[in-house]
């Protein structure tokens, strides 16, 4: 299962939890997963946050595959141009 780094700004979505195992073989399931685990906290991610995977910020992550020993964090987003 991946390893889940819950931002500091959302922990209270996650019961105050910093890391989740979570499983999925991909973004989708992996999103899938934290959605029915922890509704508000899912929503939040996907709405707000940047994905990164083994330390690699991923654009467009939809069929990403995330690996068993993956490690993930979420990024605030930022803008520019």
């Amino acid at each position: 299962m991946a390893r889940v780094h819950v931002p500091f700004d959302l922990r209270h979505l996650a019961e105050g939890l910093a890391e989740l195992e979570v499983p999925g073989d991909d973004y989708r399931g992996l999103m899938a997963a934290l959605g029915r685990r922890f509704p508000a906290l899912g929503q939040a991610l996907q709405d707000d946050k940047a994905f990164v995977l083994d330390g690699e910020i991923i654009d467009a992550p939809l069929l990403e595959a995330v690996g068993p020993h993956s490690e993930v964090h979420f990024l605030p987003r930022i803008g520019g141009g």
